[in-house]
């Protein structure tokens, strides 16, 4: 297909896929569920598993083959951007005082999901055909672990804001624990794919990178952004654009050294400065391109999901066993550590069920993993389905606890959680 007729059927593919995103998260919206939700369950729909099953030559006709890939590209223009925000949230929600709590369960929800899905993987090798010839088995087994060791930072993050826990000690150690599990997971997923190339050298570029990266962001990206952001008032384009320029020439540098763009993405929405000028240029830079590029992730995700493929026994089995493991390695871990590190029975349930989130966080690990050839349809379609799963038990269960396990108050709790305390009782 030439590029002159390649360019309206992107156009009218963005009309479909935006319009689409936006109705079924609506739609999603009035059972409780955030707009994150909808828009991995409109991908989903637009993809084989709905769309393609009962039209493929629509399903064709607006996605053809050769189109997949600028869905690709755009959709990471929207995953930066994204993950760009994600970054500047993490860093403001930073928390010293719970540090202790954040890190012990964000340790035991990085931990049990980790060996609980790769003891899982080991047991499918051979009864199931989610291994690629030429992969390594181990390669394979660690990327399940890891993948149900992520969790949906950014989405936790709209859910404690939607229900007004920012404030409160809860709300502040659920960030918490959401942020260092998924910096820790990028770095396992890191290693992962370094490991997956078979070559030293891959390896050697990865870490020597990370570390030139590291002093990269600390003592140029960080200085420059600081400088440029200085003045108050509003956003000029200079300030957005170098802005702009930083993120994305971090993308392309994590992206050169085996990380992928997503990750440098991350770390320079770290690096972004305190204060309004900061909070408005990551605004600008993340909202319309979020708006508009973040879909068409999802739509590409789920021309890569085949639902159809649980027809085989085995891969369902597999599939419903991922989740349990899913479930009891992140939730349930996630609640004994709450409780060891001396939480309420209350708070310990309600961090279980945000931390079991894994939503666009897993959505992009599992698209990394993919492209970089280390797992095929079949692992990629089971995995999509625990994202799914995890992601919309989220918001029912912290409703139902609500309704029967209100949030005590505590002496000395602060205004917004002393309030929630009350409408939850």
């Amino acid at each position: 297909m030439s590029v002159n007729a390649l360019a309206p059927r992107f156009f009218i593919a963005v009309v479909v896929i935006l319009l689409f995103c936006r109705l079924v998260a609506w739609a999603i919206g009035r059972v409780g569920q955030p707009p994150v939700v909808g828009e991995m369950v409109a991908g989903v729909l637009l993809g084989p598993s709905l769309l393609g099953a009962i039209s493929p030559r629509l399903e064709h006709e607006l996605f053809p083959s050769a189109l997949k890939p600028v869905l690709y590209i755009a959709g990471q223009i929207g995953l930066v951007a994204f993950m760009f925000q994600a970054g500047h949230e993490f860093r403001s929600h930073l928390d010293r005082s719970i540090a202790r709590a954040a890190a012990m369960v964000s340790g035991a929800g990085i931990l049990a999901p980790l060996a609980l899905g790769a003891l899982l993987t080991v047991g499918a090798h051979g009864r199931v055909g989610i291994f690629v010839h030429g992969v390594s088995p181990v390669v394979t087994e660690s990327f399940v672990g890891v993948a149900l060791a992520i969790t949906a930072f950014p989405m936790l993050a709209r859910i404690i804001t939607e229900r007004g826990l920012t404030g409160t000690r809860y709300g502040s150690l659920a960030l918490a624990s959401g942020a260092i599990d998924d910096v820790v997971a990028w770095c396992l997923l890191a290693g992962v794919l370094a490991v997956a190339s078979g070559k030293p050298k891959p390896i050697v570029v990865a870490v020597g990178g990370i570390v030139l990266f590291a002093l990269l962001v600390l003592y140029g990206a960080r200085p420059l952004l600081a400088r440029t952001l200085r003045q108050g008032g509003s956003v000029s384009e200079v300030q957005v654009l170098i802005v702009v320029a930083v993120l994305f020439a971090a993308a392309w540098f994590t992206d050169e050294i085996g990380l992928y763009s997503v990750f440098g993405a991350f770390c320079v929405g770290m690096a972004m400065p305190r204060g309004a000028s900061s909070e408005r240029a990551v605004t600008t830079i993340s909202t319309s391109n979020r708006i508009i590029f973040l879909p068409m992730f999802f739509v590409y995700s789920g021309l890569n999901t085949r639902f159809g493929l649980l027809g085989n026994r085995p891969l369902l089995v597999f599939s419903l066993f991922a989740i349990i493991v899913a479930v009891v390695g992140k939730y349930g871990a996630c609640w004994i550590a709450a409780r060891v590190s001396g939480q309420d029975q209350a708070t310990a349930l309600r961090l279980g069920a945000l931390m079991n989130a894994r939503g666009l966080m897993q959505l992009i690990a599992l698209n990394v993993g993919l492209q970089a050839g280390i797992i095929n349809s079949e692992l990629f379609t089971a995995l999509v389905l625990v994202a799914l799963v995890t992601t919309l038990m989220a918001s029912p269960a912290l409703t139902l606890l609500d309704r029967v396990m209100p949030m005590p108050v505590r002496p000395g709790a602060s205004e917004p959680e002393a309030e929630l305390a009350v409408a939850s009782g």
